[in-house]
C-alpha cells in the first residue's frame, strides 16, 4: 500500500488548522485546539454535539477537585463538559451556552469552585435550569455525581489528590455507566464507604499504583482489580491493556495538566476510544510501548501546540508500525563464521544485528531475531522462522572474506525465487544507504543464491558489511562506530523501501 509522506516541517501549520492529515504509516492525526483551556472545551464541545445539547456540566477550569467524577455524569447525559473562571464566565464559553441552549445545566462543585455570581450569569442567556452538584469536599462531591447515574454492577476508584488516573479511565468508566469514587492514598473516606455500600456493586477497577491507592483502600472495596503502572502514563497505557479497549482511535492529551483531558473525556468515551497521556517535551516510554504493541495509528490530539507539541506528535507517527521482520545475525555457535585479524563474523554479526533491533523497534516494527547469543539456528531454522510468522522483510547480516587479502568493500545479495522484485529493491535501497554511511568501496547489488534469501519467502536480502581478511576493513570492523553505521544504514535502508510499498 503506498503510504503519503509528510514533510515534518509542515506538521505545525497542519496542527494549527485542526485538519486531519494522513502520516506515513497510513493513519490520521487530528488536533483539537484552541488558545487557551476554555476555547479547547468549547471547540471540543462543537466537535461531539454540533446541534443543540439538553445539558452542559460546567466545571472550574483551575481546580480539577470537583471535576475528575464529572465525565461518567456527563456521557449519561450526553453533555459536554465546559469550563468557566470561579466568579465569571469567560466570552467563548458564554458564546458556546448560547449555540447549545441547553435546557439544564450543571455545576460541578460548591462555591469555592463556581460562585453563584456564575448562575446568575447562565440565567441572564435565558437558561433557568441550573443546578449545583456540591458537597463538603472532592469526594463528597465524587459521591453525589454517583448518586445520580444509574446502578451499575462496578465502580471505578481512583486518588483524589491527583488527576492523572482519573483522567485516562474516565472514558471507559463513562462509556460503561461506572462512577468515578475518589479516595486519599492511604484512607477511603466515610463518604466514600457510605457510597460504595448504597450503590451495592460487585467488583471494582482500583486505578494507580500503590503509593495512590494503597493496599488498605482496596481491601475495603468489592472485588478490586487494580490497574496500576510506574506512573501516569503507565497505567493510562495498562488501562487500555487489562480492559481490553479497542485502539481504532486514541485521543493524546498532555499529563502535565488536567483540563484538556478533562474536556475531552466525553467525546472519547462518545467514540469509543481511550486516552494516552504525554509528557509536553517527549511521547513517554510507556506510552510509545503500547503504540507500538496495539498498532495505533489514528490520533485526536487535546490541546493546543503548547500542551502537545508538533514534535510530540511526530513521534506517534512510527514509520515502520505494523512491519515484521527479521534479522538474521550470520553464523554463530559451533559456526563461527570468517575468521581474521582477530575478529570473528559471528561476532560482529550478532553486534550489529543487535543494534538493528533497537532501531526498527523504535520505529514500530516487530522484530524477530533468528539469534540473540552465541547460539546457532540451522540455515533451515532460520529460513522457517522467517516464513511461519508471514515476515515482511528478512535481512541477513554477514561479513565477507576472501584468500585475496585486497579484496574489501560492501556488497548486499538478492534472490529472484520469492518476491523478486521486492527484494532486488530493498537489496538497492539497503546498499545504497550502506555505502553512504560506511564509505566503503561499492561492490554492488548481486544476485546470488544463497539458501537463507532463496527460500524465505518476502523481501529477503543478504548484506556483507566489509571483508574481515582485508587489514583496512578489519580496522574498521573492530570500532563500535563503524557498526553502530552499519545497523543504521540497514535501518535506514528498511525505512526507505517501506516508505515506498
Amino acid at each position: 500500500m503506498k503510504k503519503l509522506l509528510i514533510i515534518v516541517l509542515l506538521l505545525p501549520l497542519f496542527f494549527m488548522m485542526n485538519v486531519p492529515y494522513s502520516t506515513a504509516a497510513g493513519g490520521t492525526i487530528e488536533r483539537i485546539d484552541g488558545a487557551n483551556r476554555f476555547e479547547v472545551a468549547v471547540n471540543i464541545s462543537k466537535k461531539g454535539w454540533s446541534t443543540t445539547g439538553n445539558t452542559v456540566v460546567l466545571a472550574n477550569a483551575n481546580a480539577f477537585a470537583d471535576a475528575l467524577s464529572a465525565a461518567p455524569l456527563a456521557y449519561y447525559k450526553n453533555a459536554p463538559i465546559l469550563l468557566t473562571q470561579k466568579d465569571q464566565l469567560t466570552a467563548i464559553t458564554k458564546q458556546e451556552m448560547i449555540r447549545l441552549s441547553p435546557s439544564e445545566v450543571i455545576l460541578v462543585g460548591g462555591e469555592g469552585s463556581i460562585s453563584d455570581q456564575v448562575i446568575s450569569e447562565i440565567k441572564s442567556l435565558g437558561i433557568h435550569n441550573v443546578r449545583r452538584i456540591a458537597g463538603s469536599d472532592r469526594f463528597e462531591v465524587s459521591a453525589a455525581i454517583a448518586a445520580e447515574l444509574p446502578a451499575s454492577s462496578k465502580i471505578v476508584i481512583a486518588d483524589g489528590t491527583k488527576f492523572p488516573d482519573a483522567l485516562a479511565i474516565a472514558p471507559y468508566a463513562a462509556r460503561n455507566g461506572y462512577p468515578i469514587l475518589l479516595t486519599l492514598p492511604n484512607s477511603l473516606p466515610s463518604t466514600i464507604q457510605n457510597a460504595v455500600k448504597a450503590r451495592n456493586a460487585q467488583s471494582s477497577i482500583v486505578v494507580g499504583g500503590l503509593a495512590s491507592v494503597s493496599s488498605q483502600v482496596a481491601s475495603q472495596l468489592p472485588a478490586p482489580q487494580r490497574i496500576g503502572g510506574s506512573d501516569r502514563y503507565e497505567v493510562a497505557a495498562n488501562i487500555i491493556r487489562q480492559l481490553n479497549m479497542k485502539t481504532d482511535k486514541v485521543f493524546l492529551a498532555t499529563g502535565l495538566s488536567f483540563a484538556d483531558a478533562l474536556t475531552g473525556s466525553v467525546l472519547a468515551a462518545k467514540q469509543n476510544a481511550p486516552i494516552l497521556l504525554t509528557h509536553s517535551n517527549y511521547l513517554p516510554e510507556a506510552t510509545k510501548k503500547i503504540i507500538i504493541e496495539k498498532s495505533i495509528i489514528n490520533f485526536t490530539v487535546l490541546g493546543g501546540l503548547a500542551s502537545v507539541p508538533a514534535n510530540v506528535v511526530n513521534q506517534t507517527a512510527l514509520s515502520l508500525l505494523g512491519l515484521t521482520i527479521v534479522v538474521d545475525a550470520g553464523h554463530g555457535g559451533s559456526d563461527t563464521g570468517a575468521v581474521g585479524n582477530g575478529l570473528k563474523e559471528e561476532d560482529i554479526t550478532l553486534d550489529v544485528a543487535k543494534r538493528l533491533q533497537s532501531k526498527l523497534s523504535a520505529q514500530g516494527a516487530k522484530v524477530i531475531m533468528t539469534r540473540t547469543s552465541d547460539t546457532y539456528p540451522t540455515l533451515t531454522e532460520r529460513v522457517e522462522m522467517a516464513n511461519s510468522i508471514g515476515a515482511d522483510v528478512f535481512v541477513s547480516i554477514h561479513i565477507n572474506s576472501s584468500t585475496s587479502p585486497s579484496a574489501s568493500g560492501t556488497e548486499t545479495y538478492w534472490n529472484r525465487t520469492y518476491a523478486a522484485a521486492e527484494s532486488k529493491e530493498l537489496a538497492t535501497y539497503i546498499q545504497r544507504e550502506l555505502i553512504d554511511e560506511l564509505g566503503t568501496k561499492d561492490r554492488g547489488v548481486k544476485e546470488a543464491n544463497f539458501y537463507v534469501i532463496k527460500n524465505s519467502k518476502m523481501a529477503s536480502v543478504l548484506t556483507e558489511l566489509a571483508f574481515i581478511s582485508n587489514s583496512n576493513d578489519a580496522k574498521l570492523l573492530k570500532t563500535s562506530t563503524f557498526r553502530e553505521k552499519a545497523a543504521q544504514a540497514i535501518f535506514q535502508g528498511i525505512s526507505a523501501y517501506w516508505k515506498n510499498q
